[in-house]
């Protein structure tokens, strides 16, 4: 399991450090705000812990960012501030959870534990939007239960997508989120998305994924959904 721990104080990064590999966990730290963003959308993780009083961006700003980019991975919020205002400040910005320091080790990994359990049953859930249905653990794809053969890109494309419904995802974050850091010729996003759309469109499926001009690819449940 990944962790990024997004935390500018050293020694209370340290201990995070200790207390989670003591348990299990790989974590990553990066030391200020945009640093942070870049890692979060750069690489795939399990969690984010992610501290507010940061340097560069804060931790509300952070956590906007990261949701924008259609990072969906679970984002416990660290913080001295313990005002009810904060707290429901960073939920809205798209955090999952909150911890106030000091805070107790063992409260600490409960929490990341618990996070993870959500984490794990979302994400070998199916996915059903509308008639469009994806068996996750099968890497199977229905739309009105007929069967739609598609390539390990194109499968790859489409849960993403679907993972973030409704969301915007440019060209880049789709093609770090499947390609990683391999290389890729140029518009290879666009080629894939031609062929998925194409496969779709033989099976019904007419107005799922959208090019929103300028900014990236989105899909959307059909309209009478």
């Amino acid at each position: 399991m990944r962790i990024l721990l997004i935390e500018d104080d050293a020694n209370t990064g340290e201990s995070i450090v200790r207390c989670l590999e003591s348990v299990g966990y790989y974590v990553v730290v990066a030391a200020d705000g945009p640093t942070g963003v870049e890692k979060g959308i750069a690489e795939s993780y399990n969690l984010i812990l992610l501290d507010v009083m940061l340097p560069g961006l804060d931790g509300f700003e952070v956590c906007r960012q990261l949701r924008e980019a259609g990072i969906a991975t679970p984002i416990i919020m660290i913080t001295a501030l313990d005002a009810i205002q904060d707290r429901v400040k960073g939920l809205e910005y798209g955090a999952d959870d909150y911890l106030i320091k000091p805070f107790d080790f063992d409260e600490l990994v409960a929490r990341v534990k618990a996070q993870l359990r959500r984490e794990g049953l979302h994400r070998t859930a199916d996915i059903k939007i509308g008639p469009l249905e994806i068996k996750t653990e099968a890497h199977q794809v229905l739309y009105q239960e007929n069967e739609i053969a598609l390539t390990p890109r194109e499968y790859q494309i489409l849960e993403v997508l679907a993972r973030n419904e409704g969301r915007v995802l440019s060209r880049d974050v789709l093609q770090t989120r499947v390609w990683g850091h391999d290389e890729t010729v140029p518009n290879v996003v666009d080629v894939h998305i031609m062929g998925l759309r194409r496969k779709l469109e033989q099976h019904g499926a007419k107005s799922l994924i959208h090019t929103i001009r300028g900014f990236g690819y989105s899909l959307r449940r059909p309209a009478e959904e």
